[in-house]
């Protein structure tokens, strides 16, 4: 047998080998104080967390771990310490990354620009989060109304729009990298999204033109672009409720069961509920005969009128609904279903969606129950 007969099943092997490794990120890591226990790696599906495998460390508190990724698609994954995010990685095809890190959720990285790229963003945003948590606590304990309490006020703005800012540069900055995206979901508090103004639907779908050109395939780049769509239509719909110069709100014009087209802007009534929905779900047709026809005898005397708008492609099913429900409403279909320009006009996000005018302009007010409609009537009808 030739040499090169005997060194080919080999030269083969290293080749698999090589191969395997091509398609897998490893994780070389220490875990300061914490020899002999569990590191918990989790991944990041788009927007939950996901426990792929438990580790465990040895008596030097050293750990190791390969997880499979897919060509050009980087993964978000972190490490945890019993309930303890010890470090946040951003990993692609073939990178081979070392982790120090302790328990109290400190760490460094190195083999990886992107998580090193991450682990700064991360850095950044927790340093914001502490100083406005101080504020809020400042905040607390001063006398409500006071020129203390009005001076913390004024500093929190500043910090939120110093953090903005920053958070817009980085965007900028770094728009090919797949770091940007969890900065659009940071949060200075319960109610106090980062990018929370409706003009920010620009920066998503900015970032969403640089991302798509490098990671097309990415789960977290096409869910970004869910969300700047959305954003968008929210934003035109902004714009468009800004632009009406003769009704408060975008108008709307269909045919009823007799083929008669009734446009939202001919009703005169004080108050009018305008109403999306589908008469194939019967939770929407048990709302129809038990919150809202007892509610629509009530107040339609002093003033008060339903558009409903049917979102069924059937619009043979519809027209019976209506029949056997014997609605008393204006009850009108657009049969192109979700492909409506209405579902896009007025930011539709699921059905039944309602939305009340008032006195020819759109106004706040969530419509759950009778209780809730009843409620919203009452004000509104006085």
């Amino acid at each position: 047998m030739s040499r090169f007969v005997r060194i080919l099943p080999a030269m083969l092997a290293a080749a698999l080998v090589c191969a395997s490794c091509g398609n897998k990120a490893a994780i070389d890591g220490i875990l300061a104080q914490a020899p002999s226990s569990e590191v918990i790696v989790k991944v990041l599906d788009v927007n939950i967390m996901e426990t792929i495998d438990t580790v465990r460390t040895g008596a030097d508190g050293k750990f190791s771990f390969k997880l499979d990724i897919e060509k050009g698609q980087p993964e978000f994954v972190y490490l945890f310490h019993s309930d303890k995010k010890i470090a946040s990685l951003l990993l692609e095809r073939g990178d081979r990354v070392s982790v120090e890190a302790d328990t109290l959720g400190n760490w460094t990285v190195s083999g990886s620009e992107e998580s090193a790229k991450l682990a700064q963003v991360e850095k950044s945003y927790n340093e914001a989060l502490r100083r406005m948590q101080a504020l809020s606590d400042a905040l607390q304990a001063a006398e409500p109304n006071s020129s203390e309490a009005q001076e913390i006020k004024r500093r929190m703005g500043q910090e939120y729009v110093s953090y903005y800012r920053d958070r817009v540069r980085y965007v900028m900055e770094n728009s090919h990298s797949l770091t940007i995206i969890p900065v659009f979901y940071q949060r200075l508090g319960d109610n106090l999204p980062v990018f929370g103004q409706s003009t920010d639907a620009i920066h998503f779908s900015n970032a969403c033109d640089s991302l798509m050109t490098v990671y097309p395939e990415s789960k977290y780049v096409k869910a970004l672009l869910g969300e700047a769509k959305s954003r968008n239509n929210f934003m035109d719909f902004e714009m468009r409720l800004r632009n009406a110069t003769e009704i408060g709100f975008p108008d709307i014009s269909l045919p009823d069961i007799n083929a008669r087209k009734v446009a939202l802007s001919s009703l005169e009534s004080k108050v009018v509920m305008v109403q999306f929905w589908s008469a194939a779900e019967a939770s929407q047709k048990m709302f129809n005969q038990d919150v809202l026809k007892p509610v629509y005898e009530e107040f339609h005397g002093r003033g008060f009128e339903i558009y409903q708008v049917s979102l069924d492609t059937d619009k043979t099913m519809w027209a019976r609904v209506v029949k056997e429900q014997n609605m008393p409403w204006i009850s009108v279909s657009d049969a192109r279903g979700s492909a409506s320009p209405y579902v896009t006009l007025y930011n539709i996000p699921a059905l039944p969606a309602t939305y009340i005018i008032s006195n020819g302009a759109l106004v706040d007010g969530k419509v759950v129950d009778a209780k809730s409609l009843r409620k919203l009537l009452e004000g509104l009808l006085k």
